[in-house]
């Protein structure tokens, strides 16, 4: 029995449609969201979640929520309509990017939160980041014995107001150093001065110090929440002439431009927290996972492992032609 012409094309129509939706299928196309790239930190951690998506067989397509957490959304609603299969994600709050994740997840997509937190009631394969409590505690304990027997007087400079990581960062130093300060000596104390908002931006540091120093002339320790913060707090001390007076803290991030003043002797000690190394690895799981190859009991956290970088061993993590 001859099959009808337009049977026949039909039929052919319809294979060749499954074909292409099978092939579909099998391509690995990589969303990658960040809720900023207004901080070298942010770029550098983009280029290697790209890179290493690449070199991975994986196309990617890529947004900056510029700070926004509705527009983030967005972007995430988005790449889903796209046919992003994964998605790596730097979430700008903790909480308002649940649903946007739970959305995706219901999708098939597989999702890899890197960098900041993301509420674990959210449906994603792994969070990676370094440990914020185990970086801080070790820069506490490095600023406790760098002013032992001196009183101190702290600016501190956080990041976002709501921000989990910002959080989890300044308690972790609270802790290094208290805990530090009982083993010293069985006694404990110092003053937070004043808490200023930075933004997680160099400009903001600068303006949350002159801010600070018009209310507080004595401080002599600046403790911020990250490298970026850090470098404008140190520009406002330059510019009022108290730099080689103040003790310089950041609780994280590892910042080309703060490690080499920390060699240079002008800057105090910094958290490990390698844009690079975080990039990669949750672009790495995420495929992993969407190939079926990350273990059924990968931890929900994966931490990198933290270190305190000081002028005795940032040459170990000095990298001059880095992004970051």
């Amino acid at each position: 029995m001859r099959i009808p012409y337009r049977l026949t094309c039909y039929a052919l129509a319809l294979t060749s449609l499954f074909a292409g939706t099978a092939r579909a299928a099998d391509e690995c196309l990589v969303g990658i969201s960040m809720f900023t790239l207004g901080a070298p930190y942010y770029s550098a951690a983009l280029e290697a979640a790209s890179k290493k998506a690449k070199e991975m067989g994986c196309k990617i397509t890529t947004a900056d929520g510029q700070n926004d957490m509705s527009k983030q959304i967005s972007d995430v609603e988005d790449m889903v309509a796209r046919g992003v299969n994964a998605l790596v994600i730097d979430p700008r709050d903790p909480e308002g990017l649940v649903t946007a994740v739970n959305a995706a997840s219901a999708a098939g997509i597989k999702v890899v939160v890197f960098d900041s937190a993301l509420n674990p009631r959210a449906n994603y394969v792994t969070l990676v980041q370094s440990s914020n409590d185990q970086n801080g505690r070790l820069i506490g304990s490095w600023l406790a014995k760098k002013m032992k027997g001196q009183a101190m007087k702290i600016a501190l400079i956080s990041g976002s107001k709501g921000n989990v990581v910002g959080e989890e960062r300044r308690l972790g130093v609270i802790r290094g150093l208290t805990e530090a300060q009982l083993q010293q000596s069985s006694t404990a104390g110092f003053q937070i001065v004043g808490q200023g908002w930075g933004d997680w931006t160099q400009e903001g540091g600068l303006k949350a110090m002159e801010d600070l120093l018009v209310a507080h002339p004595d401080i002599n320790v600046v403790f911020g929440e990250n490298d970026s913060m850090v470098l404008g707090a140190r520009m406002a001390l330059e510019q009022a002439g108290k730099a080689d007076k103040v003790t310089l803290v950041a609780a994280s991030d590892g910042q080309k431009e703060a490690y080499r003043l920390i060699k240079e002797g002008k800057y105090g000690v910094t958290g490990l927290n390698d844009p690079d190394q975080t990039g990669t690895l949750a672009a790495q799981y995420a495929i992993e996972a969407l190939r079926g190859k990350l273990p059924a009991d990968f931890p929900k956290v994966y931490y990198t492992k933290p270190a305190a970088v000081t002028k005795e061993n940032v040459d170990q993590f000095y990298k001059p032609n880095s992004i970051f």
